[in-house]
């Protein structure tokens, strides 16, 4: 081991995450490459309390769906809930089950009790309602916004009444089919109906942006800013299920392309109100293009990563995490010529590891991609080292006892 790659590394510490960057970003994004460990949301919930007390971040945002996302940030800003039903309503993906998550709940709550507003801790979700086998019905975005409108602007310069929107949308039902995800023909996304409401939903944000400078002096600035959240959502979901119901070969790329997207928008909305911080899988933040073969073919796509560092710059960045074992999943240590089993030699268990430095010091190593024998963890890429702004490595990730 050369003496470049052992200095690239840092033991894990909040002050050395912040000394990879060169200012404080208004999006810090930790990755992580497999969902629901301990052991990570441990590490994410540490690093996270101590940025938001040393650093100034007053929003928390993760890998959930926007819009249950509300709930939770209802409950850690004024208390609104019972913490048991909060995680059972507030999470999607089934996340709220995860322990790491509740104890991050709890605390922000704690954070916040007795604190004025404008010094509160925020939670986000910042996914699109969208869960692996189909999407939500469109109807809690589109009559949200609608009804904030009305509430506002007033009936006559809204494009229909609420009653049509009701007509088009149907059953709710009928919108996460999962036999859809397979098979286009299943999906209503290209309904007669479905075609109607994206018009409609399309005004509707168009009259919110026009209306915005009577909007933000005459409403609530919160209810603004959610407003902007639903237009957003209802656009997002009615044109994932336009593409769920697509026949050509370009589907999949245009699914997983507008999830991305989605999630880019609300991280720059997010960024928008001040310092964010946020926890996703390594794939959503990375800056590069994601790639993936379905059906023995490529699929490509930008992440929301990628999208917002676009818009952002410096104000965007990115710390990949990586790990060494996941013993209970059969991911036992790296092969030595992997950037994984580099930092696996490595004496302590957590390091900050200096992207920019390690790239110098393996000018003359070429490391392997690792290979994972278990489907849901996904190892480093060494082309993208230089893309990160650093890699936080978890030697050991063992199941809790707890």
């Amino acid at each position: 081991m050369t003496t470049g790659f052992a200095d690239a590394a840092q033991v894990f510490a909040p002050a050395a995450v912040m000394g990879l960057l060169p200012t404080r970003p208004r999006l810090l994004a930790l990755g992580e490459p497999t969902h629901g460990e301990d052991v990570l949301l441990d590490l994410r919930n540490d690093l996270f309390r101590q940025l938001v007390e040393q650093e100034g971040y007053r929003t928390i945002a993760i890998e959930s769906d926007c819009l249950t996302g509300l709930v939770v940030d209802d409950y850690v800003t004024s208390g609104t809930g019972i913490l048991d039903e909060v995680m059972a309503r507030g999470f999607s993906h089934g996340w709220g089950a995860f322990a790491g998550n509740r104890e991050l709940v709890r605390w922000m709550r704690a954070y916040n009790d007795g604190r004025p507003a404008s010094e509160q801790l925020r939670f986000a979700g910042f996914d699109g309602p969208l869960e692996i086998t189909g999407a939500a019905s469109p109807r809690q975005a589109l009559t949200a916004l609608h009804a904030y409108l009305t509430a506002w602007v007033g009936a006559d310069l809204l494009p229909c009444p609420a009653e049509t929107l009701d007509r088009l949308l149907g059953a709710d039902d009928r919108w996460p089919n999962p036999a859809a995800m397979m098979d286009p023909s299943r999906s209503v996304g290209r309904t007669p109906e479905a075609r109607q409401l994206r018009l409609l939903a399309d005004d509707l944000v168009a009259l919110l942006d026009a209306q915005q400078p009577h909007l933000i002096a005459a409403s609530p600035e919160e209810d603004w800013h959610r407003a902007r959240l639903y237009g957003r959502t209802a656009t997002g979901l009615l044109r994932y299920h336009f593409w769920m119901a697509d026949t050509s070969p370009s589907r999949m790329a245009w699914l997983l392309g507008v999830r991305d997207s989605m999630m880019a928008a609300n991280l720059l909305a997010l960024a928008e109100r001040g310092p964010t911080l946020v926890n996703a899988h390594n794939g959503h933040l990375q800056r590069n293009k994601s790639t993936m073969r379905m059906g023995g073919l490529p699929v490509e796509w930008w992440s929301a990563g990628a999208i917002v560092s676009a818009h952002l710059g410096e104000g965007y960045a990115f710390l990949a995490t990586a790990l060494g074992t996941i013993p209970h999943q059969g991911v036992d240590a790296p092969p030595p010529n992997t950037v994984e089993g580099l930092l696996y030699a490595l004496p302590q268990e957590r390091y900050v590891v200096d992207t920019r430095r390690l790239v110098t010091a393996l000018a003359t190593v070429t490391p392997v991609p690792r290979v994972s024998p278990w489907f849901g963890y996904f190892p480093l890429d060494p082309a993208h080292l230089a893309s990160t702004d650093g890699i936080v490595f978890v030697r050991d990730v063992r199941r809790s006892q707890g």
